[in-house]
């Protein structure tokens, strides 16, 4: 896979909240850990957008800037509230990546979430 940066929509199987076996779905790729090895926080990514949590959570629409560029195939929640540090060595493949403003935002949505929890 090429040179991963944050905003990057990576596929991996994306573990369950018990630790048991996931299923292969998007992530964000939101930040490099600053460490000897290539770990990754990740945000994963659902077409379930019901599940969205207004004020942290955000919706890529297919009417959105970014869309395109995306890879996406459907409307899809970022789920910040469902986050994960992985090893790049799980990445099975890259679809796209999200706008740059839309990275700074999800950013801050997190930093405002954890700072009123």
């Amino acid at each position: 896979m090429a040179i991963k940066r944050a905003g990057q929509i990576v596929l991996f199987q994306f573990p369950q909240t018990d630790l048991g076996i996931g299923k292969m779905r998007p992530a964000i790729l939101l930040a490099q850990l600053p460490s000897e090895y290539d770990d990754w926080l990740v945000c994963m990514m659902s077409s379930k957008t019901k599940q969205a949590i207004s004020g942290i959570d955000e919706l890529v629409s297919s009417v959105d800037d970014d869309f395109d560029e995306t890879g996406l195939k459907t409307d899809t929640v970022i789920r910040l509230t469902r986050l994960a540090v992985v090893a790049d060595s799980i990445f099975t493949g890259m679809i796209g990546e999200i706008g740059s403003d839309r990275l700074k935002r999800l950013r801050q949505n997190l930093v405002q979430w954890i700072q009123d929890s």
